[in-house]
C-alpha cells in the first residue's frame, strides 16, 4: 500500500464533506446522502484489493 492511496482517501473525504455541507445547507439532504454514499463506494473500491491481498496472505500463513 502506498501513501498515494491514503492521500486519495483523504481528498475524497474532504471533498465529500464540503459537498455534503453545501448540499445540506441548500436543502438537498437526499443529494448530500448520495454524495456521501458515492464517496464511500469509491473508497471501498480502492481498498478492497488490499483487503483481499491481506486475507490471501493470512490464508497462506496458516496453510503452509
Amino acid at each position: 500500500m502506498t501513501i498515494n492511496l491514503i492521500f486519495k482517501i483523504a481528498a475524497v473525504g474532504i471533498l465529500v464533506s464540503v459537498l455534503g455541507q453545501v448540499l445540506k445547507h441548500s436543502g438537498r439532504e437526499e443529494q448530500a446522502f448520495l454524495v456521501s454514499l458515492a464517496g464511500l463506494i469509491l473508497v471501498l473500491l480502492w481498498v478492497v484489493p488490499y483487503i483481499q491481498e491481506l486475507f490471501q496472505t493470512i490464508e497462506q500463513l496458516f496453510i503452509v
